[in-house]
């Protein structure tokens, strides 16, 4: 690297601390222009995905946290079923009971899992329960989207957050009303899905990028060329977003073994010129490619400040006549910022440190150079896409 560039970067550094531009509130992803990413993680491999869960159960065992039972009537009515398929007869009863809660079992079923695994589960309130702390999920039937059971979950509800108070103040930390099961949940169905005899393998890339697609198709195409001897290409790119891999006769019925070969080459992956905007936080992300066109920037803001003293005027002692009043006072500041200058940010494409750079030295804060970059697209000088989020 030469002296020069060190210089430069070091000029950027002291920018960053110098400017006051916190890196809460400008982040810059401006990593090694070389960085390489292995394959397994910019891409997946179609078919090989979680399914999603969900189930109806009871959580028992509340310490009077539970659901309402005169407001919660699907609670009343699971709780009687229950009772009834365990030969006990509650419809006539005046259930009167706050230690049982309805809930929603949610899970993420794992890709190839298989028959007696244990999967993790997540507990969510549905009626009105304070709390789920200490209680017991009984047996919950998980079901797919296509309503087939997958898994069945049991157990103790881990809950993180809590609620206390008295008659004056009640005090809540966390959700107590959402808990955890680890390893609660046991895979009673798999899903079938025989990735080892597919003849032809989609790759998905998981943030679609021609030029990466492309140095993907050719990385593993140099692989089997090289160490396989496989001349004939068997990975094309389909799309943005997709490799399509055809399993070489070398590997006829190992599609797996093909793909853990390939999985660990390394890429340089692309990306488009994208400025990341979200407002609500006043957080902005660029991407290294981000370059602007030479540009005059000015800003400043109108500040009206009112402040109101009231004053108590009132007679002298034993004063005859006159009555106490209140006298308002108020003190009108206005800042129209007439010393901001214009300044002009130069070059022909400039970089992302540059124009870093050129927004410090104005003291521009991220909320103003949200409205600033916003206003350098709008006039054509700015190369790159903006995402608000």
């Amino acid at each position: 690297m030469s002296r020069m560039e060190n210089l430069r970067r070091k000029a950027f550094a002291a920018a960053l601390i110098g400017g006051g531009l916190l890196i809460g509130d400008l982040l810059i992803g401006a990593g090694p222009l070389a960085a390489q990413s292995r394959i397994k993680d910019i891409v997946d491999i179609e078919g090989v995905r979680d399914n999603q869960l969900v189930g109806y159960g009871l959580v028992v065992g509340l310490n009077g946290t539970g659901d309402d039972l005169d407001k919660a009537v699907f609670t009343r009515e699971s709780l009687i079923g229950m009772l009834q398929r365990l030969g006990v007869n509650a419809r006539d009863e005046d259930l009167d009971t706050d230690n049982v809660a309805a809930v929603m079992v949610t899970a993420n079923f794992p890709a190839f899992g298989r028959h007696g695994a244990r999967i993790d589960v997540t507990i969510s309130a549905l009626g009105d329960a304070e709390s789920l702390l200490g209680g017991n999920l009984l047996v919950t039937p998980l079901l797919g989207a296509d309503g087939e059971v997958y898994a069945v979950a049991q157990g103790p509800v881990a809950v993180g957050g809590f609620s206390a108070g008295g008659e004056a103040e009640t005090i809540t930390r966390g959700v107590p009303t959402t808990g955890r099961i680890p390893n609660g949940a046991i895979i009673e169905r798999e899903v079938p899905f025989a990735l080892n005899e597919l003849q032809r393998v989609k790759l998905s890339l998981r943030n679609p990028d021609l030029s990466t697609a492309g140095r993907i198709a050719g990385a593993i195409n140099d692989f089997l060329r090289e160490q396989r001897k496989i001349e004939q290409p068997s990975a094309e790119v389909t799309d943005p977003g997709t490799v399509t891999l055809a399993i070489p006769e070398a590997y006829s019925g190992r599609a797996v073994a093909l793909l853990s070969d390939i999985e660990q080459l390394t890429v340089k992956a692309d990306q488009i010129a994208k400025v990341v905007i979200d407002e609500r936080s006043g957080v902005i992300v660029m991407g290294q490619n981000v370059r602007i066109s030479t540009v005059a920037i000015a800003q400043g803001n109108l500040t009206i400040r009112i402040t109101e003293t009231p004053q108590v005027s009132q007679p002298g002692p034993f004063a005859e006549a006159g009555e106490t009043v209140v006298v308002p006072r108020t003190q009108i500041e206005v800042d129209d910022q007439n010393g901001s200058r214009l300044a002009v940010v130069e070059g022909n494409g400039v970089s992302l440190q540059q124009l870093v750079d050129g927004l410090n030295a104005l003291g521009i804060g991220p909320r103003d150079m949200i409205s600033i970059l916003q206003t350098i697209k709008a006039a054509g000088a700015l190369q790159a896409e903006i995402e608000v989020m």
